[in-house]
């Protein structure tokens, strides 16, 4: 990922978070910054322990937050521009 195409889904995303109106919307949002951070920034950005546990908490069965915070880590963190 270009830093132009970092910059421009940073931005995309920003305005959805911020136009969103359903909480968890906002959650997904939220993690999916953190992954997307973490995708363009690689290792450097967080440890190790944290990738694992905002890794983790697309699986968390009793609370809907985190769990929608994990999903949208997942996705930023799997964003490839130039895959498609």
């Amino acid at each position: 990922m270009t830093k132009t195409e970092f910059q421009s889904e940073m931005f995309r995303v920003e305005t959805l978070r911020r136009l969103a109106t359903e909480p968890l919307r906002g959650d997904y949002y939220a993690g999916y910054v953190r992954g997307l951070r973490r995708s363009y920034h690689g290792d450097i950005f967080g440890t190790a322990q944290e990738h694992e546990l905002w890794t983790s908490l697309a699986d968390d069965p009793d609370d809907e937050s985190r769990a929608a915070r994990g999903r949208g880590y997942r996705d930023g963190l799997s964003f490839r521009r130039n895959d498609s």
